[in-house]
């Protein structure tokens, strides 16, 4: 498997603050896309300038992504099962002097090796449609029918469900989650005012609340106001009464024993991450709970 180009060791004069990157998938580019996060936010001195060419499935579409790359000189990174088109790609590359690589064929490398079975060459195999895809869209239609406290009688037909005050980005991870294939609602907690009656029925689902530091908070709702161009100062951002949302809502969390992720340093994917340990944990020690006894 070709890994990098001949030029993969590039020397220059002084550091780069900015460089394109070509992205290059016979599928949707998920993938591509976050490997290129993950790394390029290693080196925080210098921007990409992203060229994405997603479905790349012919030559025709190929030779138009050659074009561009010859007019951007840079690094290109693919995800292409087809091998033929995968040496026309590479031959351009080696012809231009620019480094490439495929991502996957290291991970497919090994998989291949310790499993001794072919690949199967099929791109965008993860994107079939199969039971797992219907459940993802089954989740993210539940979670937007249960966002923001909507239809509270339904709350135990989901997997997890989270709360917290506002700004505290429990839509979004509830909409990451949701694409994880977990049936994920939401209910905001209002200082003083009572929470739906459901949730103290609730058996099904994993409760967690969201918490966050009063700044951050604060900061958050600033820049959402800034956003909407309201200027004057309200008890929305006032320290001290954003301070008592949160203590209110600590306070339900600790009286009802729901676990509490503190939010305040952490991105939207990381929140998700934590709260899939949780799901997963939660899971597994009941299956223990319910398995029979060992003969």
């Amino acid at each position: 498997m070709t890994l990098f180009g001949t030029n993969a060791m590039v020397v220059k004069s002084q550091p780069a603050t900015h460089f394109h990157l070509h992205l290059v998938s016979d599928a949707t580019g998920e993938t591509l896309n976050a490997v290129a996060k993950a790394t390029c936010a290693q080196f925080e001195a210098v921007k990409p300038i992203e060229h994405v060419y997603a479905l790349v499935r012919s030559p025709r579409q190929l030779q138009r992504v050659l074009k561009d790359i010859e007019g951007a000189p840079g690094i290109v990174l693919y995800t292409m099962m087809n091998n033929n088109l995968r040496a026309i790609l590479e031959k351009h590359c080696q012809q231009l002097a620019m480094p490439y690589l495929s991502v996957l064929d290291p991970v497919l490398g090994i998989l291949g090796n310790y499993l001794g079975t072919k690949l199967s060459h099929k791109a965008g195999g993860q994107h079939v449609l199969n039971a797992e895809y219907f459940k993802k869209i089954d989740a993210l239609n539940f979670t937007m029918a249960h966002d923001d406290g909507q239809n509270a009688h339904e709350l135990n037909d989901a997997d997890i469900v989270l709360l917290g005050v506002s700004r505290t980005s429990k839509t979004p991870t509830c909409i990451y989650l949701a694409n994880r294939g977990l049936r994920t609602a939401n209910v905001p907690i209002i200082k003083d005012v009572p929470l739906p009656s459901e949730l103290d029925e609730l058996r099904n689902p994993l409760v967690i609340g969201l918490t966050i530091s009063t700044h951050r908070l604060v900061q958050v709702r600033r820049q959402r106001l800034i956003s909407m161009k309201v200027k004057e100062e309200t008890s929305y951002i006032d320290q001290a009464e954003v301070q008592k949302e949160i203590i209110f809502a600590r306070r339900i969390f600790d009286s009802h024993n729901w676990p509490a992720l503190d939010v305040s340093r952490r991105s939207i994917e990381e929140t998700a991450a934590a709260i899939m340990n949780l799901f997963s944990e939660r899971e597994q020690s009941q299956e223990v709970a319910t398995a029979e006894p060992a003969q």
